[in-house]
């Protein structure tokens, strides 16, 4: 790692002069310069400098190291939800690059100071990460690397069984109530028939008595039941319940605690991308650039911005998304009368000149995750405009097909690629299942069907920190499943609507 050159820190003062100018509000910001190789030595471990060691940073070092070198890809810049903020910067780019690369991160970085979504997350998570390396790397020789490296594995496939709303709004507990001697068999509620004294053992026999018992201990089990409420984070309730040892626990409790500092990033890929990439390109075209650099930015940003077919690029929607909203609160098309006017020439036209956008778009930067500006903001005028479909796969013609370009259908296919960043929505209901001590869970179906494969080999993992068998419900080609690992078979079982729950 190398210290900033003069003439690099005399464009990071520049650029942060601008940025304070446009009321951005960012973290004191360290940028070091690196070479190709430690670029993707950090990269491959999440922009990091340190973590702790596994195959899959060095698998990942691989596919970078290739990329660069057949020149399919390039690292412009990494930025660190962190205070201070650290950021990194190749060694070799134009200084065109390092200037697009530090407004870029420094709006990266105000994004992450005012953003609500990382109010909750570590900002000394350089540090917190270096421990974990520490920590994992004594569990490898207290314990073996083997084992140690394969738990991991495990863990790593279940990161995304964690609740991220969970640190803004405050969930059921995961604990039963308190006993207070409910639980107590009271013989007063065990049913007899009524007799005389001598005649007790004929009418009420003692395996009579003992199956009405029976009875009320199941009912007294079933309100007490573990969890009392459907649980999200899965991982927190395998952490407090699941049978692990004490190293087990610990990596397990690793996983989770950097799964959820990732987590507002996923949330809010869109918006931070399309925040970084409006605030440098204000900055390069109004601020930053010479004349003769102009060729090189344009080359540049229309990279950054391409959009391949197939894919969804963060960049370039969010990019739109901004200023589509300042351009619509600059000319007042908001409010009552705009929304009720039916004259498409008086709405296309529509110019109040109230010149509220860049006041808008910072109170959108500060309140809005990607499921909730895309809901709020991506309209059909929108979708008109940028000229949106939707499109799938044709067997018959053996290729991709427009399929809608319905705005309803449109922008309910994004909302669902977005909701919980894509992943399904899994829950423990019960760890009791059949009073066997096996673990039930349910897939929250929102029209999408589970990868069976996938779902398979997580139910494996599951099983593997659980050791007892587990069940998965879910609904596959409408009808409703349960997924069973029991250790040494999988098993699937049709079950009417109502059942299990």
């Amino acid at each position: 790692m190398k210290t900033l050159p003069r003439y690099l820190k005399l464009i990071q003062n520049e650029t942060e002069h601008f940025s304070r100018e446009y009321n951005l509000d960012f973290f004191p910001t360290r940028f070091i310069v690196l070479d190709y190789k430690t670029m993707n030595e950090v990269a491959a471990f999440g922009g990091f400098p340190s973590r702790y060691p596994h195959w899959r940073f060095g698998m990942e070092y691989d596919r970078l190291s290739k990329s660069y070198s057949y020149g399919l890809s390039k690292i412009y810049e990494l930025v660190i939800n962190n205070d201070p903020c650290y950021a990194y910067l190749l060694e070799g780019n134009s200084l065109v690059d390092q200037k697009l690369v530090m407004g870029h991160v420094l709006a990266h970085n105000d994004f992450f100071k005012n953003n609500f979504a990382f109010a909750h997350t570590n900002r000394q998570m350089i540090d917190e990460m270096a421990n974990h390396a520490t920590r994992i790397k004594r569990l490898m020789d207290n314990h073996g690397v083997e084992a140690i490296e394969s738990f991991i594995d495990v863990c790593l496939s279940l990161e995304n069984l964690i609740d991220p709303y969970s640190v803004y709004i405050q969930r059921p507990s995961m604990d039963p109530e308190p006993d207070l001697g409910s639980t107590r068999i009271d013989s007063s509620r065990i049913h007899k028939f009524k007799t005389k004294s001598y005649l007790e053992s004929f009418i009420n026999p003692p395996e009579y008595i003992e199956k009405q018992k029976s009875a009320l201990r199941d009912r007294i089990d079933s309100s007490h039941q573990l969890p009392p409420a459907p649980v999200k984070d899965v991982l927190a309730f395998l952490i407090k319940y699941a049978p692990l040892n004490s190293w087990e626990r610990a990596v397990l409790e690793i996983i989770r605690e950097e799964a959820y500092y990732f987590a507002p990033q996923k949330m809010t890929k869109i918006m931070n991308e399309g925040w970084a990439t409006y605030w440098h390109s204000k900055f390069m075209t109004e601020k930053l650039l010479e004349p003769s650099e102009v060729i090189n930015y344009a080359d540049v940003f229309s990279g950054i911005t391409y959009q391949a077919p197939g894919q969804l690029n963060p960049y370039k929607m969010g990019l739109e998304l901004f200023r589509h909203i300042e351009e619509r609160w600059d000319k007042g098309r908001f409010g009552f009368d705009y929304q009720n006017c039916k004259d498409l020439v008086t709405k296309k036209q529509w110019n109040k000149k109230v010149g509220l956008g860049r006041e808008k778009i910072f109170e959108v930067r500060k309140h809005f995750s990607d499921v909730t500006f895309l809901d709020e903001f991506f309209t059909q005028e929108f979708v008109e405009e940028k000229l949106f479909y939707t499109y799938d796969y044709n067997k018959r013609s053996s290729s991709y097909v427009i399929t809608s370009k319905e705005f309803k259908e449109i922008k309910q296919r994004l909302l669902t690629q977005l909701t919980n960043q894509g992943q399904p929505v899994i829950e423990v209901l019960d760890a009791n299942y059949h009073n066997r001590r096996e673990l039930y869970l349910i897939h929250r179906h929102y029209g999408v069907d589970l990868e069976i494969p996938y779902a398979k080999a997580t139910l494996e993992n599951l099983q593997r920190v659980w050791k007892r068998p587990v069940n998965l419900r879910t609904i596959i080609k409408g009808e409703h499943q349960i997924l069973t690992w029991d250790g040494s078979e999988h098993t699937r079982e049709k079950i009417s609507i109502d059942a299990g729950i």
